[in-house]
This record gives structure tokens, sequence and C-alpha cells, in this order.
């Protein structure tokens, strides 16, 4: 049976490429990055609304599950950590206050590992007690995406929502599908036609294990190492995209692929992020780089809806 979903803070649409998949309906989308809502468009046939903090709640579509992976910058190690001191900390009470005017049946919430520890864990609890006072039943799991075959060390919080009356039952979280590598979502540059500066050196000399590795594996430095000047074993997984950072392997870490060390394309960065050859990518490189970096799993999304919509 189809159901109705609502996809806020949507970028460019993570979550609703794996209800699409799993055959269910977006009925109402919001983004505030111009960009990102162009893409979405492209790609799933609906213009998502602006701002959410100007829309009001009576003005969303009924819905029975609300999806949003709310930002994370003022959480992340990346960022400042200010949490909910920070505005985009506070974007999280947009959420609250669609599920207390809707009382959808389920929500599905994503955010970056820090948010656990956030503030000695207070800004996990906080979350977890307004939910929970919103009259739902809540299970919690920091979640690896490479253990779902993406070839992506990203790990990320997925808090799952269940209204109370809904049903007794224990949630449970899906198990790993098991690993991939960086190899596994290569494009043959030469055959696409693509020229590039991200060839660095010749490394014709390192000889490397074929085996997939569980997580990245480090295997030199470009200049001082620093962020985005660390080169990877191809064999093992990526490291987590980000939608910032600089360096010349800016945004995706740098790998050894064949005999030559480059960073990754905007279509591998899809591929690691789970979404199909078809997807339309952004043809301005930065802000499709910014958009994958931003955008949730959809594999793991999708295991995870599964279980929760069965």
């Amino acid at each position: 049976m189809s159901i109705k979903f609502i996809d806020l803070f949507s970028g460019i649409g993570g979550f609703h490429q794996a209800l699409k998949e799993l055959g269910h309906e977006c009925v109402f989308a919001s983004e505030i990055d111009s960009h990102a809502a162009t893409i979405y468009k492209e790609n799933h046939q609906l213009e998502p609304a602006g701002d959410i903090t100007k829309i009001h709640a009576s003005k969303i579509p009924t819905h029975d599950l609300l999806c949003a992976g709310f930002p994370c910058q003022s959480f992340s190690v990346s960022g400042k950590q200010k949490g909910f001191e920070d505005t985009r900390g506070n974007l999280f009470f947009e959420i609250t206050r669609i599920l207390e005017h809707h009382s959808p049946k389920f929500f599905l919430l994503e955010n970056v590992k820090n948010i656990i520890t956030h503030d000695k864990g207070k800004t996990f609890n906080t979350i977890i007690n307004t939910l929970e006072g919103l009259g739902y039943k809540v299970f919690t799991k920091l979640i690896n995406a490479s253990e779902f075959k993406t070839g992506q060390a990203r790990e990320r919080v997925y808090f799952v929502g269940i209204r109370k009356d809904i049903s007794t039952k224990k949630f449970s979280f899906p198990k790993k599908l098991g690993y991939k590598s960086v190899l596994d979502v290569v494009e043959n540059l030469h055959e696409k036609g693509i020229k590039r500066e991200d060839y660095l050196f010749s490394a014709s000399s390192l000889t490397l294990g074929n085996s997939v590795i569980e997580k990245p594996r480090q295997i030199g430095i470009v200049n001082k190492g620093g962020q985005g000047e660390r080169i990877y074993d191809a064999t093992g997984q990526a490291i987590t995209l980000s939608a910032s950072g600089g360096g010349v392997g800016a945004k995706t870490g740098l790998y050894l692929i064949g005999n030559s060390v480059r960073r990754l394309t905007t279509r591998e960065c899809a591929r690691l992020q789970g979404f199909p050859e078809h997807f339309i990518i952004d043809k301005k490189e930065s802000q499709a780089y910014k958009q994958f970096g931003n955008a949730v799993c959809v594999p793991v999304v999708k295991s995870i809806l599964k279980n929760l919509l069965n």
C-alpha cells in the first residue's frame, strides 16, 4: 500500500529517491538552497517550497511519514558545535511544530554522529524527550553507510518515530548488507572523455592488495597532508563525502586509482550516496559536490524505511 510522505530540508532528494523506489508518494518538499531545489525538481518532478520557517504547518498536506535530514553543521565536529544556540540547530523545532500539527504515523530523521555526545549528551536527550513528548516511540541507531554496499564510510544517527497508538512492537533497524569498495564506483575517465587536473602523479611503483577493506586506509599524503590532501587505497572505503573543505582532494578525498591519484568525480559521488545512474547531476561541479556531501545515503534510508513500513 502506498503512503504519503513529506521531505523537509530535502536537498537533492535522498529520502525521496528511496521512497520513490519503494513505491510511495511525496506530497510536499522544502529546501532553501535554490541550486539543490532545482536539481530536486529535475529529478523528482516536484518543486520544493522554500524556507520552512516561513511556511505555516496548515499549508503542508496531510501525510503518513515525515522525513528530514535536518541541518547538522551546528552539531558537527567540522563546525563550531553551537547546537541549539545556532539558528541551524533551532531548525529541529521546525520539525516538531509540523509533527505536533499533523501527527503523522511515522518519522525518519538523520543527523551527524556528533549529535549523540554534543553538549555532554544534553542535545541528544532534548531531541528524544521532545519527540517522545509529541506522542512517539523513538528508536535511534548509529549506522555506517559502508555496511550497506555503498563504498563510503559515513556514520550517521537515524531517529525512527512511530506514533504510540500505531503499534506496541519494538522497531528493528536493518542488518548490514555487506561491503563494496571505491573501485566498485569509479568511472573510466578516458572513456568518458573527461579531462581533469585531478591527476597528481604516477604511483605505479605502489603494490596494494585486492580485498575490500571495511574502512578507509590512508596510504600517503600530498603537500602537508591536511584535510583534502590525504591519499587512500581505492580497494577500501571512501571517506565521508563532505559539503565543505579545501585541498586538492576537497570534499571527496584522494584515491590511488590505476597508476594515478585523483579525487572523485561527481558521478562517483552520486554512486557512493546510492543515487541511480539516471540521476541528473548539477552541471556546476562546486554545487554538485556540495549537494552530494549534504545528501542522505539512499541505500541506508531505503533499508530503514523497508523495515519501518513493512
